[in-house]
């Protein structure tokens, strides 16, 4: 019999063996849309207040407990394309704003469930599409008109009214701890806030972590906190002035460079001599400029250690280069290549430069107390690794958010009373509308219900009761009650003092909406085959053991 080649047809005869295409609703749209509801499951039951922490071990074994979402997704490495665009929606608001991350993802997730639901009610992905841009559009023009009226001005220096927008953020990652860390780090922010405060530097607020001790040691410092002690026997020294050498403090650096032939003893002597008086001259050229303080950011040779030690300059050795740059703009300081003598406007200067011992920690605080100081410190206090590193996060995102409202600093009523005023005004607005659209707005509508909703569940309220009487309590004019955690039901936010920067909530419906749209537009999904060569994750034979 004879045998034939078939020849491939379709799609198959375009691309590569071993392509996958996946088209259509079934296949396309609501599996891109499954994978999204996952993602946002994982993040929703961690936020609010009550939120729970997950355990992430990533690639590299290292733990994280965190209710943090930023931090969740980026360390999940998420494979699916489209719910890392979900991923990237969240990491777009962390490095905009610094907090919602959670919002986006959650919120997203919702909508896409919605979506999920009129698709199988037989709506095209398109009509859906244009109904959530309409309600996007109209969300954000109402969000505006539930602004707090008169928090656009704001004194950033003023402590309490910062305290006061900034709680909320952090109250929903270290809850019960949010009335002794938003003061510091309130003051903190303050502390190196800028003339005009627009150009405020997340960089310049440093955390320094601490094993031992409980949140109550946490203080603040004017200037900045090394983890590094002093080289040598000098370890305090008050009005410092600071030569920063970049290149190290050694023998390498005196002029003697290359191949030396020696013959004999008295000619080793001799070059051993002339290298210590190089040296010497060095050292003792820089006590002369006035510098007390020596800062390395290479090695300290062991006879350039004891000159200094001679000459009573203190030796810090800075070994990282983004530390060293950070300490140049806290003293002043100008990082000097070769080692040689510093001009007076070369020099750094601060108060007091001393070694402490912070519960067995040693380490180099370089105090600067006077005003126009650039850089503050918040030394960090717990009992273990992870919950000093989740406080750090608490404290990154508070300084987030400070930046933030030096740009925009209108508040929101907080706790999910926005959102579900929001969903109560966009209902009504849906209901106006004629065609198709009127199903997806009132989804969208729906959706909204997830912040309130998911702070009740996550505070093991019955979500249906609370979102029931938030409904009653808007209706009847109270724009301001949000989910009451701690007892049920609701409670008015001004009272409570539960506030939400306005530009969290703006940029975090735009971009969970974008994300959506675009994961709602896609109709195929081509993959082709992936190229060969060995998987980089997988060991190599004979390296498992």
């Amino acid at each position: 019999m004879a045998s034939f080649h078939l020849q491939p047809h379709g799609m198959q005869s375009m691309l590569k063996e071993g392509h996958r295409l996946l088209s259509g609703l079934d296949e396309a749209v609501l599996r891109n849309i499954d994978a999204c509801k996952e993602l946002s499951q994982i993040t929703r039951t961690s936020l609010g207040p009550n939120g729970m922490n997950k355990m992430v071990i990533n690639h590299l074994d290292k733990l994280f407990v965190t209710s943090d979402a930023g931090t969740i997704v980026n360390e999940l490495e998420v494979q699916h394309p489209a719910a890392k665009l979900l991923v990237l929606a969240g990491k777009a608001q962390q490095e905009e704003i610094g907090d919602g991350a959670n919002l986006v993802i959650s919120f997203a997730g919702e909508l896409l469930q919605g979506a999920e639901d009129l698709i199988r009610i037989g709506l095209h992905p398109s009509e859906i599409i244009s109904g959530y841009t309409k309600a996007t559009n109209k969300a954000l023009a109402l969000l505006e008109e539930l602004v707090e009226p008169n928090s656009e001005t704001i004194d950033v220096r003023s402590k309490e009214q910062v305290v006061q927008r900034m709680k909320s953020a952090i109250a929903s990652k270290q809850y019960g701890q949010e009335d002794i860390l938003t003061p510091l780090i309130a003051e903190a922010c303050i502390q190196v806030c800028p003339k005009n405060p627009g150009n405020f530097n997340v960089d310049n607020v440093r955390v320094a972590k601490i094993l031992g001790g409980g949140i109550n040691d946490c203080y603040v410092v004017r200037g900045m906190v090394l983890k590094v002690e002093a080289m040598g026997s000098i370890k305090h020294v008050e009005k410092a002035k600071i030569a920063v050498f970049g290149g190290g403090v050694d023998t390498a650096a005196t002029e003697t460079k290359g191949t030396v032939l020696i013959k004999n003893a008295q000619q080793l002597e001799n070059y051993a001599k002339t290298e210590e008086a190089k040296i010497e001259e060095l050292i003792k050229a820089v006590a002369s400029s006035g510098a007390n303080v020596i800062v390395s950011g290479g090695a300290v040779g062991e006879m350039a250690l004891h000159f200094c030690e001679r000459y009573k300059l203190m030796v810090l050795k800075i070994s990282s280069k983004f530390e060293l740059r950070r300490f140049c703009r806290t003293t002043g300081a100008i990082s000097l290549v070769k080692l040689s003598l510093p001009s007076p406007d070369e020099l750094g200067h601060a108060d007091s430069v001393s070694v402490d011992e912070i519960g067995g920690t040693r380490v180099t605080i370089v105090k600067n107390e006077e005003a126009g100081n650039l850089v503050s410190s918040i030394i960090i206090r717990a009992s273990t690794e992870s919950i000093l590193d989740d406080v750090e996060r608490a404290v990154d995102d508070g300084v987030n958010v400070y930046k933030a409202m030096c740009k925009d600093s209108r508040i929101v009523p907080g706790a999910g009373a926005s959102e579900l005023e929001l969903a109560k005004r966009i209902n009504e607005f849906g209901d106006k509308e004629t065609g198709l659209d009127q199903y997806a707005i009132g989804k969208y509508a729906e959706s909204l219900e997830v912040v309130p909703k998911t702070l009740a569940e996550n505070a093991g309220l019955n979500s249906t009761d609370v979102i029931s009487s938030l409904y009653a309590a808007h209706a009847a004019g109270n724009v301001k009650a949000g989910v009451d955690v701690e007892q049920g039901g609701y409670k008015d936010m001004t009272t409570e003092n539960v506030w939400d920067l306005f530009v969290t909530k703006y940029w975090a419906i735009k971009l969970a909406a974008n994300a959506v749209c675009t994961v709602l537009q896609v109709d195929q999904i081509i993959m082709a085959k992936q190229a060969g060569g060995p998987k980089m994750n997988r060991p190599m034979d004979g390296e498992e053991d």
